[in-house]
């Protein structure tokens, strides 16, 4: 993988900050996209963009574009909206499909075309247990499903050309975001641990180790799959 150049949305926190650096550690080159930017120490080219505006989106991936040769794309960034049945504001729906589904779709529309000429290339589009529902969770498990179904049809639009597409899905991560809402020690805590089988949360390199596999030449014959990293809690019998 060395030398290769890998966009990475949502680059400067939790599994995104964790997949650059195992990217930058095996000598590729990451061009990674987040809304902060400052006293950021990335290690590969670190840019500022709003992604919540599909304009200024466009824009930088479009200079992104002309400035690096693009082999892959890892689609990280996606708010995570906890709202119960009943109580679904339009906006956060809205919210919800913009960035995860409308970003990814942006992303990948922007590198694609050099992908398939040079008849090689990898994107990899972070879902989530979330996809076999969630209670409290139905933007974004709505939206993360559709990340999937944009997984399993961009793999069959690509194949011919030598470009993967798939998929990983973590369960709960060890997060700042998720600590926010579930401290240690907390009810929230208990009953999230209580629905993993391996009754622990997964580390973001955990899941980054995940991602970059799926990145790598080993996964040259793997498309349109989605890869559980959630201790097993998605697993039926759970």
């Amino acid at each position: 993988m060395k030398n290769r150049c890998i966009l990475v949305t949502g680059a400067t926190k939790g599994i995104g900050w964790a997949v650059s650096q195992r990217l930058a550690d095996l000598g590729c080159h990451v061009v990674g996209l987040a809304r902060h930017v400052a006293d950021i120490d990335f290690p590969g080219y670190l840019y500022s963009c709003d992604l919540a505006h599909a304009g200024e989106t466009e824009e930088l991936l479009r200079m992104i574009r002309e400035k690096y040769p693009v082999d892959g794309v890892v689609n990280g960034v996606g708010p995570v909206i906890p709202e119960v049945l009943g109580e679904i504001g339009l906006a956060s729906l809205y919210e919800a499909f913009d960035l995860n589904v409308r970003v990814a779709v942006q992303a990948v529309q922007a590198f694609v075309p050099g992908m398939k000429a040079r008849k090689e290339g990898r994107i990899v589009n972070l879902c989530g247990r979330v996809v076999h529902g969630a209670p409290g969770h139905t933007s974004f498990s709505a939206a993360k499903s559709a990340l999937l179904g944009c997984t399993r049809t961009w793999a069959l639009e690509l194949a011919p050309y030598g470009v993967t597409v798939n998929a990983v899905s973590p369960g709960p991560v060890e997060t700042s975001l998720f600590r926010a809402q579930c401290p240690i020690g907390s009810e929230a805590e208990k009953a999230v641990l209580a629905s993993i089988p391996m009754a622990r949360l997964a580390q973001a390199d955990e899941v980054a180790a995940a991602v970059v596999f799926l990145l790598s030449d080993a996964a040259s014959y793997i498309t349109g799959q989605e890869l559980g990293v959630d201790g097993g809690g998605s697993l039926a019998g759970r």
